[in-house]
């Protein structure tokens, strides 16, 4: 397989960048995204150029650590992360454009890597529960209804990847953090911090200068641990019984 690749270049977050364009062949259809650019920095590599910046880590759909916008999809065509992004998806001949996050609180460190340290703020608001010290409890001393599992485990598959913010046209990360709000606040283990877990990480969200949510459904679409929409409706129900209760003291 061919392809013409146009990839975002910039030096560091100082230096303005660009989309270079790069012609690459003997591609197969089974190579993952990554692999592709793998064997596109060699090529480049071997010519003395610079390698393109991205970043990635378990390969696997787990992490969260890779994700590009590709012909500006975020993670590209399918529903997936793009390190399980395969080849096949695209036909000999195409055209590619291959681009960081975009959004104002991911700057762009360089080439296709942003920062995504917002995430890691929002989540030491309140991503955490209170537990003692000493030996671990019983693991069925404390029930938990199967609905709240279930609906627990749903949010939890949040992998911090970032999609949903490259996706919303507003750059919110509404769907992030109702994801980790919902996981939690659900549980028993949970429940000390209930009101102030919410509270804490939509603040420390906004602190951020993500953009507002308009409900534009986007993130849902790109999330590739298919996190509904209705988990923002969950956690704004989170944040109003949190914000009346705190009223009333």
């Amino acid at each position: 397989m061919r392809l013409t690749l146009r990839v975002w270049r910039q030096r560091d977050a100082d230096t303005p960048g660009a989309m270079v364009t790069y012609d690459i062949d003997d591609i197969s259809e089974d190579m993952s995204f990554l692999e592709m650019l793998d064997t596109l920095n060699e090529k480049l590599i071997l010519r003395g150029e610079e390698p393109v910046a991205f970043d990635h880590d378990c390969r696997e759909g787990i992490c969260g650590a890779c994700g590009v916008v590709i012909n500006g999809d975020a993670h590209g065509p399918e529903r997936t992360t793009t390190c399980q992004l395969h080849m096949r998806h695209f036909d000999d001949g195409d055209t590619v454009d291959v681009e960081p996050w975009r959004a104002g609180a991911f700057p762009v460190v360089k080439d296709l890597v942003v920062d995504r340290s917002a995430f890691d703020r929002i989540i030491g608001a309140g991503g955490y529960i209170s537990v003692p010290t000493g030996a671990a409890p019983e693991a069925h001393a404390t029930p938990v209804p199967k609905a709240d599992a279930d609906f627990a485990f749903e949010h939890a598959e949040c992998i911090g990847c970032g999609a949903c913010v490259a996706a919303c046209p507003n750059g919110s990360a509404m769907l992030f953090t109702s994801a980790k709000v919902n996981h939690l606040n659900v549980l028993p283990q949970g429940a000390p911090e209930r009101e102030t877990r919410v509270l804490d990480m939509v603040s420390a969200m906004d602190e951020e200068g993500f953009g507002g949510c308009t409900l534009a459904g986007e993130c849902a679409t790109a999330c590739p641990k298919g996190i509904a929409l209705p988990s923002i409706a969950a956690m704004n129900k989170e944040w109003l019984r949190a914000t009346r209760k705190a009223s009333r003291r």
